[in-house]
C-alpha cells in the first residue's frame, strides 16, 4: 500500500476483512462475521487476548495537538503512554466471558470473583490472570477449542471494573489467535465515553461451524446489562476485587 493511501480512510475500507501483510483479519461493521470452521481453525487453544493503551494527545489537550500543525510529520509518531502512567487515568480493563455450554450449563470466566475456569474440563475456558495497569501483554482467556462440540454459543466482554469511565481514551483492542490460521482483529473504537461495558464478540456453534461475529456493543451498566442484552438469564450480584 502506498504511503499516501494511509491518509484517507476510505481508500483504505476495501482492505478491512484482511491484511496480507500481518497475517490478519480485521473485523469492522462492514465485514462482522468469520468461520472459523472454515478457517480450518477448529483445534488447539483459540488465545483471546485484550491489550490496550493511551495517548499522551489524549491528556496534553488542544496545546499539544496544535503543536503538531506545525509539524505535521509528529502526527505519525505518537507518544504512547501506557495505561498505569500516573495522570493519565487510572482504569482497570477486564477481558470475560459468558458461556452456554450444550448440556444447557451457563456461566462466565473473569478475573472479578477470581473465576478463572478451566480449560480441560467444563467449561473449556480459562482466565490467565488479571492485568491491572495496562501491561503489554494485556489480559488472556483460552478456549479449547477441541471441546467445541460442547459449546453453544461464548461472549467475550470488556468491563471497567470500579473506575472511571475512559472507553474513548483506552484504545482498546480484542484479538483472536487460533490454534491455526490468521489472527482476528476487532477495534473498540466505537465513541462511548460514559460506558462502562462492552460486548466484544460473540462465537456461536451453528450446526458444527464455528462463527465469530464482531459485536462492539457497548451498555452503561455491567455483566447483568449484557446478560439482558443477550438473553443470558443468569443472576448477578455485586463483587469486589482482592487489593493489587
Amino acid at each position: 500500500m502506498a504511503f499516501w493511501d494511509s491518509l484517507w480512510p476510505r481508500r483504505e475500507a476495501q482492505f478491512e476483512s484482511g491484511n496480507a501483510a500481518t497475517n490478519s483479519i480485521v473485523l469492522s461493521r462492514r465485514h462482522a462475521t468469520v468461520s472459523l470452521t472454515k478457517q480450518g481453525a477448529v483445534t488447539g487453544n483459540l488465545r483471546v487476548n485484550l491489550s490496550w493503551r493511551m495517548r499522551t494527545s489524549d491528556i496534553e489537550g488542544r496545546s499539544r495537538q496544535s503543536g503538531r500543525l506545525l509539524r505535521p510529520m509528529k502526527l505519525f509518531k505518537p507518544d504512547v503512554v501506557q495505561a498505569h502512567t500516573q495522570g493519565v487515568v487510572n482504569v482497570d480493563l477486564d477481558l470475560g466471558c459468558m458461556y452456554e455450554l450444550k448440556d444447557g450449563t451457563k456461566g462466565v470466566v473473569q478475573p472479578l470473583g477470581n473465576l478463572i475456569g478451566d480449560l480441560n474440563a467444563p467449561p473449556y475456558i480459562r482466565l490467565s490472570g488479571d492485568d491491572r495497569f495496562g501491561a503489554p501483554s494485556g489480559e488472556t482467556v483460552y478456549v479449547n477449542l477441541d471441546q467445541r462440540d460442547q459449546i453453544k454459543r461464548l461472549l467475550f466482554f470488556v468491563y471497567i471494573y470500579d473506575q472511571t469511565p475512559a472507553f474513548d481514551r483506552t484504545h482498546a483492542k480484542v484479538t483472536l489467535y487460533p490454534g491455526n490460521g490468521p489472527r482476528i482483529e476487532i477495534d473498540l473504537d466505537e465513541h462511548a465515553p460514559e460506558a462502562r461495558s462492552c460486548a466484544v464478540f460473540t462465537v456461536e456453534n451453528v450446526k458444527d461451524e464455528l462463527i465469530v461475529r464482531r459485536e462492539v456493543k457497548f451498555v452503561y451498566g455491567f455483566q447483568s446489562e449484557l446478560d439482558r442484552l443477550y438473553g443470558w438469564g443468569m443472576q448477578w450480584g455485586r463483587g469486589y476485587k482482592s487489593r493489587a
